[in-house]
C-alpha cells in the first residue's frame, strides 16, 4: 500500500513542509504533533489510541520519576521505571507476539490462549494487526523513562514537546531508534539553515535511490530463489539468491535511514547515523558495530550493561550475551527463525569475546573480511527463510548438499543480475565515496546537484511506473 512505500513521503512531506514553514517557531512542535498523528493514522486510524496510550504512560512516568528523586524517594522512584518498563512491554508483547505465542501452544496441545483474529471494539471490530512502528516506538518511550531516572535526561514537562519526540514522521516507522536525550534540546531549540536543509534534500535523494533504485531491482532475484523447491536448489543459485537478499535488506533498510535522517535535517533535527558500511566488517561483533547502530546501542546500554556487561566472569558475560542476543532476535519479528537467527548470533561474538576475537587479530585482513561476510550473509539465510522445512534445505544447499553446484537458471539470472549485483556490491563499500572524494572539487560541485536531480528523476519515475517496492522492515 502507498504507506509502505516512499510515494507516500513524496507526496505527504511537500505539504508538511509547507505548514511547519509557515507556522511560528512557538507553534511548529503542535503541528509536526498534528501531522505526525495523521502521518501515522493513514496506516490503521485506530493504533493512534495506542500511540496517545504510549505518551500519556510515559509521559506521566517521567513527571513521576522526577517528583520521587527531588523527594528523595529513591524506591519509588525506581517503581516508575519498572511501571513503565512493564507497561510498554507488555504493549509490544501483546500485539507482536500474543498469537505467535498461542499459536505455538496450541501446537504443542497446550491451546488455552486462543488465537485472535480481530479486535472487539464499540463500533464494531478491526483486524488484529501488528501496530506500525511499535518495536521503535516503545524502546525510545521506554529509554526516555529511563534517562530520566539515571540523569541523563531531563523530565519534559510540555506533553506537545513529549509527544512530538514519540511520533516523529520521519524515523517513526523504520528507525533509527532516537533515544530522548539525543533530541531533548534539539526538540525546544533547533536550527532552520538554507545548507541543513539543502543537506537535509540531498540525504533524502541519496536513501530514495538507495531503496528504489538498488533493493528494489534485487528483491525479484531473492523471491526467485526463495520460493525455489529446496530439492532445486543448487550451490551457487542458493548463494545468489542470499547475497541478493543480504543487499536487498542492506539497501532497503539503510535508504530508509538515509531518507530519515534527510528529512530530519529538513525540519531542523539531526538523527544519529544507524548504518556504517556493515559489509566490510572483520568479525561478528564488527558487524553489530556497523549494522542497525541504533538497535544495537540500545540494547548495550539498556540492557547489556545493567546486566553487568563484558565485566564479569566469562560464564556470566556469556549469560548476559545470550539474553541480548535471544531478545535482539525476538524483538525482529514473533517467528522461532527470529530467535534462532539471535542465537546464531549470539554463538559467533561470544566465540569472539572468548577466544576467537584474539586469533583473528593476527590473521590476514583479507581473511577477516570473507570470514566477516560469510557470517552475515548465512545469518541471513536463517533470517530470511521462516518456514524451518524449507530453511534446512537452503542451509544445506548453500554448503554443497544441494542439486549440484550450478545449472542453467543459476546462469541465466547470473548474467541477468550481474550489472546491479555489481554496482550494490561496490554501493556497499566505501569504494564510490573514495573515489568521489579524489575528484578535483570544481568537478564534484558541477557534477552533484546533476546527480541528485537525476537521482529523484528516476526514483520518481520509478515509483510511478513500477509495482514492486517491498518494505522489509515495515513489519518490525
Amino acid at each position: 500500500m502507498i504507506f509502505s512505500s516512499p510515494y507516500f513521503l513524496f507526496l505527504y512531506f511537500p505539504a508538511v513542509l509547507l505548514l511547519y514553514y509557515i507556522s511560528p517557531l512557538k507553534w511548529r512542535n503542535l503541528v509536526l504533533l498534528v501531522v505526525n498523528l495523521i502521518f501515522y493514522g493513514w496506516g490503521e486510524p485506530v493504533y493512534v489510541l495506542i500511540m496517545f496510550a504510549s505518551i500519556a504512560i510515559d509521559y506521566s512516568h517521567g513527571r513521576i520519576v522526577t517528583r520521587c528523586k527531588a523527594s528523595g524517594n529513591d524506591r519509588g522512584a525506581r517503581m516508575a521505571v519498572a511501571s513503565s518498563v512493564v507497561f510498554n512491554l507488555l504493549l509490544l508483547g501483546f500485539f507482536k507476539y500474543y498469537n505467535f505465542i498461542a499459536g505455538s501452544l496450541a501446537a504443542v496441545g497446550a491451546g488455552f490462549l486462543p488465537v485472535i483474529d480481530s479486535l472487539p471494539l464499540p463500533g464494531g471490530s478491526i483486524p488484529f494487526t501488528l501496530p506500525i512502528g511499535i518495536s521503535f516506538y516503545t524502546f525510545q518511550t521506554m529509554s526516555y523513562t529511563i534517562d530520566v531516572y539515571r540523569g541523563d535526561a531531563r523530565c519534559q514537562k510540555n506533553i506537545i514537546t513529549f509527544g512530538t519526540f514519540v511520533t516523529l514522521f520521519p524515523q517513526l516507522i523504520a528507525g533509527p531508534i532516537i533515544k530522548y536525550k539525543d533530541l531533548d534540546d534539539q526538540l525546544e531549540h533547533r536550527d532552520h539553515t538554507v545548507e541543513k536543509f539543502a543537506s537535509g534534500v540531498q540525504r533524502f535523494t541519496i536513501g530514495a535511490c538507495k531503496k528504489v533504485l538498488l533493493a528494489n531491482a534485487l528483491g525479484p532475484l531473492w523471491d526467485v530463489y526463495l520460493a525455489t523447491p529446496g530439492d532445486r536448489l543448487t550451490t551457487l543459485g542458493a548463494w545468489l539468491g542470499i547475497v541478493a537478499f543480504s543487499l536487498q535488506l542492506y539497501f532497503d533498510f539503510s535508504g530508509y535511514s538515509d531518507m530519515a535522517i534527510g528529512l530530519g535535517r529538513m525540519l531542523g533535527f539531526e538523527f544519529l547515523e544507524n548504518f556504517n558500511y556493515p559489509y566490510i566488517s572483520k568479525s561478528a561483533s564488527e558487524f553489530w558495530r556497523r549494522w542497525h547502530i541504533s538497535l544495537g546501542s540500545w540494547f548495550r546500554e539498556y540492557l547489556y550493561f545493567p546486566l553487568g556487561g563484558s565485566r564479569v566472569k566469562p560464564p556470566r558475560m556469556v549469560f548476559n550475551l545470550l539474553v541480548v542476543w535471544a531478545a535482539t532476535g525476538i524483538w525482529h519479528g514473533a517467528s522461532w527463525n527470529f530467535l534462532l537467527w539471535g542465537l546464531y548470533w549470539f554463538v559467533w561474538i561470544g566465540l569472539e569475546k572468548l577466544w576467537l576475537g584474539r586469533v583473528l587479530e593476527k590473521t590476514p585482513a583479507w581473511v577477516c573480511h570473507i570470514y566477516g561476510v560469510v557470517i552475515a550473509v548465512v545469518g541471513w539465510a536463517i533470517f530470511a527463510v521462516e518456514d524451518f522445512s524449507a530453511m534446512g534445505p537452503y542451509l544445506a544447499a548453500m554448503f554443497g548438499f544441494g542439486a549440484g553446484a550450478l545449472d542453467g537458471d543459476f546462469l541465466y539470472y547470473l548474467r541477468n543480475y550481474l550489472p546491479i549485483l555489481v554496482i550494490a556490491i561496490a554501493a556497499a563499500t566505501p569504494l564510490g565515496k573514495t573515489v568521489w572524494h579524489k575528484l578535483p572539487q570544481r568537478a564534484r560541485q558541477a557534477a552533484f546537484p546533476m546527480l541528485m536531480l537525476a537521482g529523484l528523476a528516476l526514483t520518481t519515475a520509478y515509483l510511478v511506473d513500477g509495482t514492486y517496492n517491498p518494505f522489509l522492515y515495515f513489519r518490525f
